[in-house]
């Protein structure tokens, strides 16, 4: 299946790295001896992984040559599942690698990234593009009727998948099909990387504590202490990481250190230097056009949303303009108080996005009496982990038990055992909330290692929630936003499904469901988040241990609409028109970033612009949203849906919590969502 070019590459590779593999020294040629065979992170070296790569690959390549020259008749156990089960050491070594290029990035790492990201994306395209694989796999999927329902939906998945993979192009398409992917591969690493050296390179030192009038004690504190660590005596250092870059936004009455911090982090890959993000995104938009065109689609968004629940961008469009306008008038009517706040403290200036979090703040206050820096007292990290693992237990009987015999890649990092209420394993989930430089922003849940029962196999989950929260600092804990509260509970929902997981085949497993609907898990999370009822579980001042007060928790529910808004606009409308404007276009053309923006923000209020500008929007240039950013907003209308359930019931009803796992968190992607 391998093109002889591509044998040419590989074989000296093979060659050079015959004698490790010989020798069992790389720690992903052995099985490994840990507990739920979890990867020895203690063991694994950078100069592991490109061996380990090229051995996973010529692995898979065999295992497909196996399948092809089986003279015996196609059918789904020689051909479908024989193709499922191919590449498993491959695919261990990618899990473990694409997690350490999230969370523990270095230069050799994003060396390896870059070499082998061609090399994976050509041994991809040779199962995909192979003629003889491809009749095989048509012949089952002519006679799938007799088959159970999960076998005939994976003869369907595959028999699509290679579809849309190019198994139906002639061959002059096909190589120019392959040289798409290749560079493909290389632009969203490429993307990925500035957007982490713009983060990285940007500190701003300020001398003088009186210009940072108006941060809480603890931004104070933290950045002291950063500024101590690099060296910069009595000053003060600030990043674009989050729990850095958030309370000079929030709180800060400087308001030109506002506009310059907003800036900086806006501009991340838009400041015409080598980490300039501009041009990769017009390759990325134009080479996603070609690809699409070449299999027969309008567009990159009708080539992608073929698969998913929308099935076209005209419905994105429609369910978005829907919500434009309401939303658009909410915000107005936002900014206008804000405004009203800005002129009564006898200024002159109008509000613009860098003040927008600042005055919110100020009229939360005056409106609901709520302060963060207040409520941040009661979300000790530790104590909102502990509630999220205090409602999934009543809800579905689970227990979490940590492990600290298994061996983590980074000291901040915790990892517990889920288990069911009569102790059977479940799973393994990793937590890792703090910021580090070698880090990518944003909070995310991979899924590390898939549940499948493939021919008696069973294989339990592995899964990792990551975060860039406040860190603890010498006097204080980790302490949390309201915000970030129901971040955690978002992302634990999503590895909730892939804990929850009950498939035969890894194709299906967990969060492998159609995009569209893959925040429904993560977002109905949210719901217990800051439910009074949960609040009184968990929220406990950090200090004196005292439960949140009943009137603070009603303030908090008082407020559950506040800036409704500036976030349904700018966090969901906005980003996923702009994600449709670069992939729903039907005509071949050099895409200028500067002018799409421009033209997106003409329908959004100025006082709050594009919150997440192209070239910092790894979720569509480097991520799995292309087309895609529309499912947060279409999630929560699912979500309003699914809660309805306990709603009617109760909060913690465990028929509901058990109907919900059973048939959407367990089921994955084996039936197709209505």
């Amino acid at each position: 299946m391998f093109s002889k070019i591509f044998l040419l590459i590989l074989l000296p590779i093979s060659i050079l790295f015959s004698q490790e593999n010989l020798n069992n020294s790389n720690p992903f040629f052995v099985e490994w001896d840990t507990p739920f065979t979890t990867p020895p992170f203690d063991m694994i070296e950078t100069e592991h992984f490109m061996p380990a790569f090229i051995e996973g690959m010529k692995k898979q390549k065999e295992e497909i040559n196996s399948i092809i020259n089986n003279n015996e008749e196609p059918s789904f156990q020689n051909t479908l599942e024989a193709l499922e089960i191919s590449g498993e050491l491959l695919l261990k070594v990618n899990n473990v690698f694409e997690h350490l290029n999230s969370t523990q990035n270095s230069p050799e790492i994003q060396k390896i990234s870059e070499e082998i990201s061609p090399l994976l994306s050509a041994h991809n395209d040779d199962i995909n593009l192979n003629e003889k694989l491809f009749q095989k796999i048509k012949a089952v999927h002519y006679k799938r009727d007799n088959l159970n329902s999960e076998q005939k939906r994976l003869v369907e998945k595959y028999y699509s998948d290679f579809i849309r993979g190019g198994a139906g192009l002639n061959n002059i398409d096909k190589e120019k099909f392959r040289k798409i992917n290749e560079e493909l591969s290389l632009l969203s690493i490429k993307f990925s990387q500035n957007v982490l050296a713009e983060t990285n390179s940007f500190e701003l030192v300020v001398d003088d504590a009186a210009e940072l009038k108006g941060l809480p004690e603890s931004a104070l504190n933290a950045a002291k202490e950063a500024a101590e660590k690099k060296g910069y005596e009595n000053k003060y250092l600030f990043t674009l990481h989050a729990p850095s870059y958030r309370p000079i936004i929030m709180y800060s009455e400087n308001r030109a250190l506002r506009e310059k911090m907003f800036k900086a982090y806006l501009n991340r890959g838009n400041n015409n230097n080598e980490n300039d993000n501009k041009e990769i995104i017009s390759k990325i938009v134009s080479l996603r056009f070609e690809r699409a065109k070449l299999l027969g689609y309008k567009s990159h968004a009708d080539y992608v949303m073929s698969e998913y629940m929308a099935k076209n961008p005209e419905r994105v469009y429609e369910f978005l303009n829907k919500m434009q306008e309401p939303a658009n008038k909410l915000a107005a009517r936002e900014s206008e108080q804000l405004q009203e706040i800005i002129e009564r403290e006898g200024n002159n200036f109008k509000l613009e996005p860098w003040d927008w979090s600042f005055y919110s703040e100020k009229l939360k206050k005056e409106k609901f009496s709520l302060d963060e820096e207040e409520l941040r007292s009661y979300f000790k990290l530790e104590n909102v982990l502990n509630g999220v693992f205090a409602v999934t237990e009543k809800l579905y009987g689970i227990r979490f038990e940590e492990r600290k015999n298994i061996i983590v890649y980074h000291p901040d990092v915790k990892v517990f055992e889920v288990k069911e209420a009569d102790g059977k394993h479940i799973g393994i989930i990793y937590f890792d909330y703090f910021p580090r430089e070698s880090k990518r922003a944003g909070a995310w849940m991979m899924p590390f290692r898939l549940q499948s029962r493939v021919d008696g196999k069973n294989v339990t989950p592995i899964v990792m929630n990551c975060g860039n929260l406040n860190k603890p600092t010498d006097d204080k804990p980790s302490l949390l936003t309201l915000d970030e509260v129901r971040t955690i509970f978002h992302e634990f929902g999503h590895a909730l499904h892939g804990l929850f997981s009950d498939v035969t085949y890894p194709y299906f497993s967990g969060t492998r469901v159609a995009w569209d609907f893959v925040e429904l898990p993560s977002q109905i999370m949210e719901n217990w988040a800051v439910h009074p009822e949960v609040l009184r579980m968990f929220a406990r001042h950090y200090e004196t241990g005292e439960v949140m007060p009943d009137e603070l928790i009603d303030r908090i529910q008082n407020a559950k609409l506040f800036n409704k808004g500036y976030e349904t606009l700018g966090t969901y409308i906005s980003p996923a028109l702009l994600d449709l404007k670069y992939h729903n276009m039907t005509e071949e053309k050099k895409v200028d970033v500067v002018e799409v923006e421009a033209e997106i923000s003409r329908g959004i209020i100025p006082q709050i612009g594009l919150r997440y500008k192209s070239t910092i929007n790894s979720h569509i240039f480097a991520g799995g949203y292309s087309a895609g950013y529309y499912s947060y907003i279409w999630a929560e209308v699912l979500d309003a849906d699914a809660f309805e359930a306990f709603v009617e019931t109760s909060l913690f009803d465990q028929e509901t919590a058990k109907s919900f796992r059973e048939n959407i968190l367990s089921k994955g992607g084996t039936e197709y969502p209505l």
